[in-house]
């Protein structure tokens, strides 16, 4: 990391961040001839590591987040990293050009980037026909959502947003190791809110259920609401079995932590990821941690993880998983095997044989949230 930090990433963050991303997954896409050299190189198989959860084996926690490869066009070498798992997408019936740019932005002061592409992709049928060319030798994740149409689109009645999941769901039910529903995507007008109509999550789940379902599908929903919104969606997700756990999106919020002055990022359109986003992050795992029906459901993990102890908060705090993505923009592709690495050391110094032990210790006795829509309180 230390080469990536003096010589890669300057010269990568004299590039348009988009332009960045893009070549990335476009020379990944190219290298999937090397990836299984590079599973020697990155993998991390210290047995501590090994984890079950919802009924697939992981080789370590850690995961790519939804959101880096978007289209499944460079999974094969990504899963080389040494990751436990990867997530594609998000993923929507129809293809979708997303907002318009510039749509991603750094604020390298707060290790952070903001994120504004409002879902492009490929569409499900052509993700759907790349991943029957694609063998990755570790669990995926597919992630799916609504397709974003775009400014001045037509509204669009709630059959046909919860049609567009049901034909998602029935598309990738059986090409996917988990599927991951983005209920709460803060980068699209339409799709921030939708679902926090109680109505409308019962009407999606009651169709989703109609389906034959056999791989654990998971929901990625607002940070927001507090712990009456944790509540109410417990309440409503346990009529329906296929839900294994809970993943929380970006806030659409920016923090009151960031660092770089507002005259800065004021102009920046979206949702902030990296180190800014752990805060809400971590509470909001907490407090469902404490809540949920543990035995049935899991928790997956995201925001401002670049070290082995920002994985170890959240698992300790109550996730099972955990997702990095902006910390391979901020520090490498080795920061994986480091996180592996670390994490595997702090089990050894807590005495902990395996990493399903840690999971939730922290969780109890933790402080409440306010219920309303502002983050945390300390």
């Amino acid at each position: 990391m230390d080469f990536y930090s003096a010589v890669i990433r300057p010269l990568v963050f004299r590039m348009d961040p988009e332009y960045a991303h893009q070549l990335t997954i476009q020379l990944a896409a190219r290298m999937r001839w090397a990836s299984s050299a590079m599973r020697v190189l990155f993998a991390s198989n210290n047995a501590r590591l090994k984890t079950e959860v919802s009924g697939i084996r992981f080789a370590n926690p850690i995961g790519l987040a939804a959101g880096f490869d978007k289209s499944g066009v460079a999974v094969s070498t990504l899963a080389g990293l040494g990751f436990g798992f990867v997530e594609i997408g998000s993923i929507s019936i129809d293809p979708s050009a997303g907002n318009p740019p510039p749509r991603l932005f750094r604020l390298p002061d707060d290790h952070a980037i903001v994120v504004h592409y409002g879902l492009p992709n490929d569409g499900a049928l052509s993700v759907a026909a790349r991943l029957d060319a694609t063998h990755l030798g570790i669990p995926l994740g597919v992630n799916l959502v609504k397709t974003n149409r775009g400014i001045g689109a037509a509204p669009e009645t709630k059959n046909q947003i919860v049609g567009e999941y049901v034909r998602a769901v029935g598309v990738f039910a059986r090409r996917a190791d988990y599927l991951m529903l983005n209920l709460s995507c803060p980068n699209t007008e339409d799709g921030r809110d939708f679902f926090a109509e109680r109505a409308n999550l019962e009407a999606c789940l009651a169709a989703i259920g109609e389906i034959d379902i056999d791989v654990p599908v998971f929901l990625k929903v607002s940070p927001l609401g507090g712990i009456a919104a944790i509540e109410t969606l417990l309440e409503v997700v346990e009529p329906h079995p296929f839900v294994s756990g809970f993943m929380f999106n970006l806030s659409p919020l920016k923090p009151a932590s960031l660092r770089s002055p507002e005259t800065v990022w004021r102009s920046m359109p979206g949702a902030v990821s990296g180190r800014p986003a752990a805060a809400i992050a971590n509470e909001c795992i907490r407090e469902t941690f404490r809540r949920m029906d543990r035995k049935r459901y899991s928790i997956i993990g995201a925001g401002g993880i670049f070290t082995a102890e920002d994985a170890y908060v959240k698992i300790r705090l109550g996730a099972s998983l955990v997702q990095v993505l902006t910390a391979l923009v901020y520090e490498g592709p080795g920061v994986v095997r480091h996180i592996n690495q670390g994490l595997a050391r702090l089990l050894e110094r807590d005495g902990l044989d395996h990493v399903s032990q840690a999971v939730g210790i922290d969780a109890l006795g933790a402080k409440k949230w306010h219920d309303d829509e502002s983050v945390v309180f300390t």
